[in-house]
């Protein structure tokens, strides 16, 4: 019987160029999703030998949050990410062990992310949503990967944790006027509107798909 889930795939972009530093990469990053909302997955990331994280978590679950982990990190490699909500067959073992409807549509969106050079896509199930998030999830991704690697460590404290900038200042030990002039060359503020816009609308094209299971 299958259920309902959403399917994350994250790609390293020419992994081929160092496959043993992408294989690195792609083991410390599913440790960390892993560890980052346990609660909120229906099994745990994984990777593929080479350049590939894979996960799968609850209808329920805020996505994004995994994504940005990804995209934010300081020393990440680039890399192109899929989201896409659907059917899931039910089974045990962590993601890459996972299979059904929504896991084929992630492979076919990899692919066209590849070939439009788009850092993320996301596919809801929602007619509606999914013309917009074609359109705003790449733009998302493109404002994350701009950042340079102070900026995106401040977005990942801002974005992920909640903090203020007192609060950034205070964990990365600097001033908070150089939190504040990396906050807005890195168009952070920007870059928070645009992720809550691109959340709204995917929890919009799940209740369009359906609704929870």
């Amino acid at each position: 019987m299958d259920e309902r889930g959403i399917v994350l795939i994250g790609d390293v972009v020419d992994s081929r160029l160092d496959l043993a530093a992408a294989s690195d990469w792609s083991r410390r990053l599913s440790a960390e999703l892993t560890a980052l909302a346990p609660d909120d997955q229906l099994a745990p990331f994984d990777f593929t030998q080479g350049d590939e994280v894979q996960g799968l978590v609850r209808w329920s679950a805020d996505p994004f949050r995994f994504v940005l982990q990804g995209l934010l990190h300081d020393t990440a490699p680039r890399m192109r990410w899929v989201i896409v909500a659907g059917s899931i067959e039910r089974g045990q073992g962590s993601a890459t062990r996972r299979t059904g409807q929504a896991y084929v549509a992630a492979r076919t969106l990899v692919g066209e992310a590849k070939q439009r050079h788009d850092a993320l896509l996301a596919v809801s199930g929602g007619a509606a949503a999914d013309v917009l998030l074609d359109d705003l999830a790449p733009v998302l991704a493109a404002s994350l990967t701009a950042m340079t690697p102070r900026q995106r460590t401040i977005a990942r404290l801002m974005l992920l944790e909640g903090c203020r900038q007192a609060d950034v200042a205070a964990r990365l030990g600097i001033s908070r006027a150089t939190v504040s002039v990396a906050y807005g060359r890195g168009r952070v503020r920007d870059a928070s509107r645009l992720l809550a816009a691109v959340r709204r609308i995917f929890e919009t094209g799940l209740a369009q798909a359906g609704g929870a299971a």
